[in-house]
């Protein structure tokens, strides 16, 4: 999906772990990266697979993203975040991974009573089960985005968790390769029989991974550390001196135009996933096994795109390079709306190249110079993966009755929406093409007499770097 959220490293409360000893609790934490990079692939090659096999409209397929991202990310990640305030990781962790296990299970059932006659009911089961198999996805990635920051050395927290991150991504594209040899191959075009067995194997790996994070000790974060964390928080100030955040949250308006950009991105993201296979065999003489591989390429393009726009981040301010990324995905999504045959699925693909970075590129916007908002900011941002599940029906509708190609115009719509926003941002904050240090930020360094207090106050033009001794 989309990816995670990078956040602040607080300490453990028994020290952070080093060299060989963060080697296997980082290896656990990526195979969650990896279970959910995997079950979404999944989820967009079941669109096409249902429609042929249980015979429902396109908008009836999008059903399952509605339940996904509607009913587990938008309404399971709260009560996720308090099950891990009160209980810690590891039992947030193998909770997810039994809801996890549970829905993957439930597919066998499900498949295995299904007919043409109770088709709708069928529908509505697998729609059951992929609610379950997403607030188990809502609850690992609540607690896995946090505990590969925390596991580690907190200097090099970011870059551990974008590794793991870039996992989701590798895992994505395996989905569709499956699907295109068990799913859409022979007379398994037409069978649930092969749904079975691949979801029984997802179950049983989610079940292992819980077994391995059942006997494996984790360290812990204090509760107590991580409070200490939001004095550093507010001590961050504006270039005249002011705490940034002053005001309510609802006044924090860079914050709530970021979070309808985010909801935006990612329901565009997801809309052309999920009709990608429509696409490809409605628009081009592609089979829906061939459909299925271009789309494993596709997901493989968005992995390479991230690492790319990663490396570039580096030279370029963030906002710039989202605003050069996004007229580039505008102008390939029109050419898809209007173009045909190999050429337009060509372009779709590329513009998988063109969305990789925008979730992590609008989480920061998003969220930045909020000070004492930042934690609720953040959560708030999160909730913009909720898009996912309002942008696929109402394509669905289009697609049955104007056809799937003209149906793209609406994650075209979504791409407008961010790049408004990308460029109020960036002509608000100075213009800059190459990279400055624009995160304002504020740390303690305590000593046995005394410390010191760092301060970044960024007018949008510069960054200026005071030190203040505190005795």
């Amino acid at each position: 999906m989309a990816g995670g959220v990078p956040i602040a490293a607080p300490a453990l409360a028994s020290g952070f772990l080093k060299g060989r000893a963060l080697i296997f609790p980082l290896s656990l934490v990526i195979s969650l990266f990896f279970l959910w990079g995997f079950s979404y692939g999944l989820l967009d090659v079941l669109n096409k697979h249902f429609q042929v096999v249980l015979d429902i409209t396109k908008l009836q397929s999008t059903g399952l993203q509605v339940v996904y991202f509607g009913g587990g990310y938008l309404l399971f990640s709260p009560v996720a975040a308090e099950v891990m305030k009160r209980k810690g990781y590891k039992i947030t962790i193998l909770m997810g991974l039994s809801l996890y296990s549970l829905g993957a299970i439930m597919f066998w059932p499900t498949a295995h009573f299904s007919t043409y006659q109770n088709r709708i009911a069928s529908f509505g089961g697998f729609c059951a089960c992929t609610l379950v198999i997403a607030c188990g996805l809502a609850t690992l990635e609540t607690a896995a985005n946090s505990y590969a920051v925390v596991i580690g050395d907190p200097a090099s927290a970011s870059a551990r968790l974008q590794f793991c991150q870039s996992w989701n991504g590798v895992a994505s594209f395996i989905g569709p390769l499956i699907a295109s040899k068990y799913f859409f191959s022979g007379k398994n075009q037409h069978s649930l029989t092969n749904v079975q067995f691949v979801y029984l194997a997802v179950a049983c790996a989610g079940v292992a991974i819980a077994v391995l994070f059942l006997v494996t000790k984790l360290p812990e974060v204090s509760e107590e550390m991580l409070r200490g964390t939001t004095t550093t928080e507010n001590l961050a100030t504006d270039e005249f001196g002011n705490e940034l955040g002053q005001g309510p949250l609802y006044k924090q308006y860079n914050m709530i135009f970021g979070f309808i950009a985010q909801f935006c991105y990612v329901g565009a993201q997801v809309t052309i996933a999920s009709f990608f296979i429509n696409y490809a065999t409605e628009n081009a003489s592609f089979s829906s096994a061939e459909a299925s591989n271009m789309l494993s390429y596709a997901l493989i393009t968005f992995t390479v795109g991230r690492f790319i726009a990663t490396a570039l981040a580096t030279v370029f301010q963030a906002d710039f390079l989202l605003m050069v990324y996004a007229v580039f995905a505008i102008a390939l999504n029109a050419y898809v709306c209007a173009g045909s045959g190999k050429p337009a699925v060509a372009i779709l693909i590329v513009i998988f190249f063109f969305e990789a970075p925008m979730y992590p590129t609008l989480f920061t916007l998003g969220t930045a110079n909020l000070g004492r908002h930042t934690r609720r900011g953040a959560g708030i941002l999160v909730m913009g993966v909720s898009g996912g599940a309002v942008f696929p029906p109402i394509q669905g509708a289009i697609a049955d009755s104007a056809g799937t190609r003209i149906s793209y115009v609406v994650p075209l719509v979504g791409f407008v929406y961010v790049l408004g926003y990308v460029v109020f941002h960036w002509i608000r904050h100075g213009r800059h093409i190459f990279r400055v240090k624009d995160v304002v930020s504020a740390a303690y360094h305590g000593g046995a007499v005394g410390g010191a207090v760092e301060e970044i106050h960024y007018d949008g033009d510069k960054a200026i770097l005071l030190k203040k001794a505190v005795m």
